[in-house]
């Protein structure tokens, strides 16, 4: 990767207008935090994978997915307990793979989190439609009012918007109990296979489209998992993020592994598979299709999916802010993008992608094709951030760190493997899609080359780790 750049110095007072809240977060809420950042996966998105594969496909897309996940998520919990900065992915790329490796990094997690929400905001307007609320026939009014309201949150405090997301994400949880309390009874096997058969390659029962489909499956496999790996944006705001950073992740991970798994088993297995498979609420209409039109636990899950899709969308808020504040802060974007306000929460990072996430939910109103953009941007960052463990236990195996990933590079090789089939994925599903979000970063790319890599901070955090390194590199 390129290293070819030119540092520019910057006025005593730059750093005391981008300084975030420190000790804001302990274990328990980064936990909370990592699940929140997924939790509206359970209640809508991951179905959509039953239309592309069928339930077998959708299993053997989940499993991959889980596989990758988890091997990702330990060599995560290594490099945040090593390099606890705000840049996250950005950061871990900067000092593996150099400015341009860590700049990319950066903008893949930035488009997944500027489009991962308003796919949200499209699902939370699916839900307020179906429950009649407000006589709403189109959502856009509920895009701006999630925007608005929860921008005005994080503008607010860390601390404050934080405890409200994890009692949001409690209410979220209760939900997904009570979905399993009222399905179990219902569970019927073959519930999972009665998607009629195609005629594609490798088709049966399981399969019913074939090998193909479940590739194509593999997208929404990732919906159950999605933006966990932004736990560690979260490290300056950390009172002791080597102890706490691994914890929260993993902690984050179990609890999203466990119920990945009910809700495919359940929700398909006590409806039907084909009666959940386009749906844009499948929890509720599962309930409703096993227990009755009228049944009230359906409507206590209408109401409280709302609690696990808002979850998400407000903490995926908090996640674009603080990698376009960290990219910002050291120059890789326009330095006004990180400036902070009296309460030390990054407004203008807050309120611009917030602005793009609205508009992109109001023009094209297709959680579906958002889904397909968000999953492209993570794909590509999670290329990067596996190959920047490995690079990192290579060359640097002696570098202090808090935690060690089990199985060392193994495990993260594994991961690498899962995620580049998984960028492949994306183009089986959405091939207009793919290629857009490919334009996109290539024109972010671009904007490193041209510019901004003549433009860096040198005094930015996760500058100065590599600096030092290069430094000590030099007097040895």
């Amino acid at each position: 990767m390129a290293r070819r750049v030119d540092y520019q110095q910057v006025t005593d007072d730059y750093h005391q207008h981008r300084q975030l809240k420190k000790g804001a977060a302990g274990w328990v809420l980064l936990a909370g935090l990592g699940v929140s950042y997924v939790i509206s996966g359970d209640f809508a998105g991951w179905n959509f994978g039953l239309d592309e594969g069928g339930w077998g496909g959708l299993l053997i897309a989940t499993v991959l997915m889980a596989v990758m996940y988890t091997c990702m998520v330990l060599g995560l919990a290594e490099m945040s307990s090593t390099l606890p900065t705000a840049g996250a992915g950005y950061g871990f790329a900067r000092r593996a793979l150099g400015p341009l490796g860590g700049y990319a990094t950066g903008v893949a997690v930035l488009i997944e989190y500027a489009a991962a929400p308003a796919a949200i905001a499209v699902f939370i307007g699916g839900y307020v439609e179906a429950l009649g609320l407000f006589g709403l026939t189109n959502s856009w009014p509920v895009y701006l009012v999630a925007y608005l309201v929860f921008i005005g949150l994080h503008i607010w405090g860390v601390g404050e918007a934080l405890k409200v997301m994890f009692a949001i994400t409690a209410v979220a949880v209760v939900a997904l109990v009570a979905t399993v309390v009222g399905l179990v009874p219902h569970f019927d096997p073959a519930n999972l296979t009665d998607i009629a058969v195609s005629d594609a390659a490798g088709a049966s029962a399981l399969l019913p489209y074939g090998f193909a489909g479940a590739v194509a499956a593999l997208v929404y496999g990732i919906w159950f998992f999605l933006a966990v790996e932004g736990v560690p944006l979260a490290a300056e705001e950390t009172a002791d993020p080597q102890r706490d950073m691994p914890r929260g992740i993993i902690v984050a991970m179990g609890v999203l592994l466990v119920f990945a798994a009910l809700m495919l088993l359940l929700v398909p297995g006590s409806a039907g598979a084909e009666t959940v498979r386009t749906s844009d609420n499948p929890l509720p209409e599962a309930l409703r299709a096993a227990r009755g039109d009228d049944d009230w636990i359906a409507g206590f899950v209408n109401y409280a999916g709302l609690a696990g899709l808002v979850a998400s969308f407000f903490s995926i808020i908090y996640a674009y802010s603080r990698q376009l504040f960290a990219l910002s802060r050291a120059g890789y974007l326009p330095r006004f993008l990180s400036l902070t306000g009296s309460r030390q929460t990054p407004w203008v990072a807050l309120v611009v992608p917030g602005t793009i996430g609205f508009l992109l939910a109001a023009l094209t109103q297709n959680g579906a094709l958002l889904i397909n953009i968000a999953v492209f941007g993570a794909t590509v960052s999670y290329v990067l951030l596996n190959l920047s463990h490995i690079v990192l236990r290579r060359r640097e195996p002696d570098l202090e760190r808090g935690y060690r990933t089990p199985g060392g590079v193994v495990t993260t090789g594994i991961a690498l493997v899962l995620s580049v089939v998984a960028v492949i994925a994306t183009f089986f599903v959405d091939t207009t899609a793919a290629w857009i979000t490919a334009g996109v970063f290539g024109a972010f790319v671009a904007y490193f080359w041209f510019y901004s890599r003549h433009h860096l901070v040198s005094s930015a955090p996760e500058e100065e780790f590599d600096q030092l390194t290069e430094a000590e590199g030099g007097l040895r």
